[in-house]
């Protein structure tokens, strides 16, 4: 069939016009590939041709509340291999094998793989300075070392819990180190470079470096000094005890800030693995639970007050050693009982018949009630991971005997923290608050606070008439009841004793307890709390006599350290028949060493710590009057170093 010249024509015209959108859209394209998208695929194309060496980020450092350095890092550079560009891989993984202690086989796979880059771990993972000095001294092609580094404890042992460690990578694995893990970490820099297919460095092209940035600096509300006083009285109880366990917490009660928290066993963090894992995952100040025994008379003791249940020193009760409740019968710890005695005297002898009347006027509702409003059964909030909720009964289990139990801390389940943040709150003014240890965030290049951690007040719980109470209560026991052993000369000192027994096989253990104390001072305006807890101490097993001393000791110090004055109108201490007698401590600031002796005419014992000439600091103060035999805790530096207020 013969096309005609007018079909030709017209297809040819179809065919140019389709050509001719085909080029103005192709036109479109690349105009829109070059000038819209053109800065971003070449970025791409460089992305993908460039390869990183990472510099890892200074980890923040952690301080105490003084600045104190409580961790910090140490240069400890790590060598990487760029296999396409190693030379010779036999002998390279020979040279290296001697130097960073790792199988020539090992090495020779790494410098054979397929991957760009590869670290050569673990012997070149984090190696000293002079290692690394080495390694590039030899500069073998394809080898690079860069800079890393690992985290460092000086105090060893020094609030490891609390403090935690880092893993191999830095990253935060438990404590403090874990719970602000993102803050301290920093960002991570490199140097990297341009490379062709097989991995060769492109020619003419440079390396470029982003400088890491450092972690921010994570302050924390411990007193370094402090701290190291908890410890060093742990330690001595645990030698003295052999108890299975022992915890301290010290805290400023006014804002919920720990000023120290402590625990036995322990490790050091840097040397994590070489105990078992439940050591240094279980941080027993907040972990663990049990029952706290007449530690916890302090909240019926402040629910019966705000309740107007009781008037303490006008009433009277009738202790006759026991107390029938339910078919149960609940013994007082004094057998035959304290017979005729005021409520106050209740508080300062720790009379169970009579806190399971207190129980009785106040009535399960209420008392539950304000055993939840002061923290119990619920996790306080600390700003440390593995914290315990603790153990109540529900309201529908509350029977007789176990509202009369309840009274006098048994039957409920707490964690030290627990206790704590729910003494402060009865003796504060009322108000409980969330303890908390991280202060706050530094950048340490520029000096500038980031985040400042403010206290947190949970709600109040009781009127502070009923606070003031509460403490005029404690201070007595404390000097005339069953806490004198944590009498300090000056200071009112308040607190209450806890003697529990231990629940083992589900069954209250005749012979396992775990004995407490909890203290404060200033008795009229608390500056610290100190709780201890001493689990299953070999020989005497009482409160008063195993806890508090060592509260006693940890509150010297700490009262000294935070230059908390003496105070006045302080109750004066009951001392029984065949008791100490007390003696004057004398003022040693200043002294040498060999003329200590002459002061303390063997009526004193002395521990001493530092390595100066003299003494720039003591525990007790001088003036105080303390039990003769007591131990006076010097601190030794140099004369510029004595405090001006001494």
């Amino acid at each position: 069939m013969k096309v005609s010249n007018v079909t030709v024509r017209r297809r040819l015209f179809i065919v140019l016009i389709l050509a001719g959108v085909a080029f103005i859209a192709l036109g479109i394209r690349l105009a829109y590939v070059q000038l819209w998208k053109g800065t971003e695929l070449a970025e791409k194309a460089e992305n993908s041709w460039r390869r990183d060496i990472p510099y890892v980020a200074k980890r923040g450092e952690i301080w105490d509340r003084n600045g104190v350095q409580l961790a910090y890092n140490i240069s400890s550079p790590t060598v990487w291999a760029i296999p396409v560009q190693v030379k010779n891989h036999e002998e390279t993984a020979a040279t290296l094998s001697r130097l960073l202690d790792m199988p020539q086989e090992s090495i020779l796979t790494k410098l054979k793989t397929k991957r760009m880059i590869v670290k050569l771990a673990p012997g070149g993972r984090k190696i000293t300075l002079e290692k690394a000095d080495e390694v590039q001294g030899l500069n073998l092609p394809g080898i690079v070392v860069a800079e890393d580094n690992k985290r460092f404890y000086p105090y060893g042992s020094l609030a490891a819990h609390l403090l935690g460690f880092t893993g191999i990578d830095n990253q935060g694995l438990t404590g403090v180190e874990s719970k602000y893990n993102e803050m301290l970490s920093g960002i991570q820099g490199n140097v990297s470079w341009l490379s062709d297919a097989a991995g060769r460095q492109m020619p003419n092209s440079s390396d470029m470096y982003v400088e890491p940035r450092e972690g921010l600096t994570l302050q924390l509300t411990i007193d370094q000094e402090i701290q190291t006083v908890m410890e060093r009285e742990l330690d001595q109880a645990m030698t003295s005890l052999q108890a299975d366990s022992i915890i301290a917490i010290a805290m400023d009660p006014s804002n919920g800030e720990i000023l120290g928290m402590a625990s036995r066993p322990t490790y050091e963090p840097d040397k994590y693995k070489e105990v078992p894992s439940e050591v240094y995952n279980r941080n027993l100040p907040i972990w663990m639970t049990y029952e706290p025994g007449s530690t916890f008379k302090i909240i019926t003791l402040a629910a019966a007050l705000e309740e107007n249940k009781v008037d303490l020193k006008n009433e009277r009760f009738f202790d006759p050693g026991a107390v029938e409740i339910g078919g149960a019968r609940l013994r007082c710890w004094k057998k035959g009982g304290h017979g005729s005695q005021t409520f106050l005297e209740v508080v300062e002898n720790s009379c169970n018949p009579g806190f399971v009347a207190l129980g009785n006027r106040l009535g399960k509702d209420t008392l539950f009630q304000y055993i939840k409003d002061f923290g119990f059964g619920t996790k306080t909030g600390i700003d440390i991971g593995g914290e315990e909720n603790g153990i109540l009964f529900k309201l529908s289990q509350v029977g007789p005997v176990e509202l009369a139990t309840t009274a006098f801390g048994q039957g409920v389940s707490v964690t030290p923290i627990q206790q704590v943040a729910a003494v402060s709150a009865a003796i504060n003014g009322g108000t409980l608050y969330k303890p908390h240890v991280a202060k706050a965030f530094i950048n340490r290049e520029s000096g500038q606070v980031v985040q400042t951690m403010e206290p947190e007040a949970v709600r109040q719980v009781i009127s502070e008439e009923t606070s003031r109470e509460v403490r005029e209560a404690l201070e007595s026991v404390v000097a005339k009841g069953t806490g004198r052993n944590a009498f300090i000369d000056g200071y009112r000192v308040g607190g209450k004793t806890g003697t529990a027994q231990k629940v083992v096989n589900g069954r209250y253990s005749p012979n396992e307890h775990i004995v407490s104390f909890i203290g404060f001072a200033p008795a009229d305006d608390p500056k610290v709390v100190v709780y201890v807890a001493v689990d299953n101490p070999q020989g005497i097993q009482f409160g008063g006599i195993v806890a508090a001393p060592i509260v006693r000791n940890i509150m010297e110090d700490a009262l000294t350290i935070l230059d908390i004055p003496p105070r006045e109108k302080q109750i004066d201490r009951l001392y029984k028949y065949g008791e100490t007698p007390i003696v004057t401590v004398p003022n040693l600031i200043g002294k040498s060493v060999s003329d200590l002796y002459e002061d303390l005419n063997m009526n004193f014992n002395l521990s001493s710590a530092g390595t100066g000439k003299v003494v720039i600091r003591q525990a007790p103060a001088a003036g105080t009057r303390v039990d003769r035999g007591s131990t006076i805790r010097i601190y030794l530096g140099d004369e510029e170093d004595i405090p001006h207020s001494h």
